[in-house]
């Protein structure tokens, strides 16, 4: 509780409660400091995968192919996140300082960057495995929000992306050399990073239960996700005071989730209804059984072929057995068989058209 600021002069409206910033931003281990922004980063990762690797299970997948995927789209969804914040900011952080370009540790990761270098690298690995990059991008869509909100973290250690000032009980202490020159006479600020790691704990959550109640067609799920995420980041965004790229007078990131938010629901109800009913998702990347009517007509003439090449193999036995002049007879009931077998070959197998993969 503070009831006056004397660096400042006056009194400042009694702040109750409170959430204090990290009087380090790392960990020393012997020679080493370890930086806590890097450690939530890599927690993240490791829930992400767990996550992903359960989801794979549980529609009959290798939890190995996850674990394959994961060590070619982590990385290049970091140097996506990387290469997101350096082009955007180019001008106003890295143009006279390019070899700041390598601080990772320092922050700045755009998450839309890696999401999308990410997402590129992970789908063209799965098709490489021979599976289904779609039915792996809905296993992936609730564990990327849930490495977000980790990830997340490493905002409040590194004392950035806060928002503007606010008295509120859970505002956030910011020391003084981390805050804009034009709000030195501020000390708590909304701490967005953990209004929009709750909001990721949210989509993790919604994802999830829309996946075990309603499965959709392969590759919606994701497009879900898309959508989720950026009407958080929307107005996350709103609130934030840090410098950044603008476009006609608004941040890019708001730009960005706008036209995010419309490619989601594009990508989600392209084509009538995302949800696929009863019938089990298709695990491998091989196409589903051809069950049209001419495809079944197909089968059907091939069996009537098979059967007259058995009835003429089996009146040549016969011919032979009565070679004393005694005409062989037909077997009692052929021509109900033959007719019998024309209907089987002629009828779908029960049940083919429910259990065709559905469309995307």
């Amino acid at each position: 509780m503070q009831a006056s600021d004397p660096a400042v002069g006056g009194l400042r409206p009694i702040v109750f409660v409170s959430i204090p910033s990290p009087s380090s931003g790392g960990v020393e281990i012997g020679p080493l400091n370890l930086r806590l922004y890097g450690v939530m980063i890599a927690l993240g990762v490791l829930a992400a995968v767990w996550l992903a690797q359960r989801q794979w299970r549980s529609r009959g997948g290798d939890p190995e192919d996850i674990t394959v995927i994961a060590l070619w789209a982590v990385p290049a969804g970091l140097i996506g996140a990387r290469l997101y914040h350096v082009i955007t900011d180019w001008s106003r952080l890295y143009a006279d300082s390019p070899q700041d370009i390598v601080k990772i540790w320092q922050g700045g990761l755009g998450i839309p960057g890696g999401i999308a270098l990410g997402a590129l690298v992970g789908a063209v690995v799965a098709h490489r495995r021979g599976l289904d990059w779609r039915t792996i991008a809905d296993c992936v869509a609730p564990a990327l929000p849930l490495a977000q909100a980790i990830g997340r973290l490493g905002n409040y250690f590194n004392q950035e992306l806060y928002g503007r000032p606010t008295d509120l009980p859970w505002g956030l202490e910011i020391d003084s050399e981390n805050r804009p020159v034009e709000y030195l006479d501020q000390e708590t600020f909304h701490p967005t990073f953990l209004y929009e790691g709750l909001w990721n704990i949210g989509v993790m959550f919604i994802l999830l239960w829309i996946d075990r109640r309603h499965r959709l067609k392969p590759g919606r799920l994701f497009g879900a996700y898309l959508g989720l995420y950026f009407v958080g980041r929307l107005w996350v965004e709103s609130i934030r005071i840090d410098t950044a790229t603008e476009i006609l007078g608004l941040r890019v990131n708001i730009w960005l989730s706008l036209v995010m938010i419309v490619v989601s629901l594009i990508w989600v109800f392209w084509g009538g209804s995302p949800v696929a009913g009863e019938a089990p998702a298709v695990v491998a990347g091989d196409a589903a059984p051809d069950t049209t009517p001419a495809r079944r007509a197909v089968d059907a003439d091939a069996s009537d072929a098979e059967l007259d090449g058995t009835e003429t193999a089996a009146g040549g036995d016969e011919t032979a057995a009565g070679s004393d002049g005694t005409a062989a007879s037909p077997a009692p009931g052929s021509d109900e068989t033959a007719a019998g077998s024309d209907e089987t070959a002629a009828s779908p197998t029960a049940g083919s058209d429910e259990t065709a993969a559905p469309d995307p």
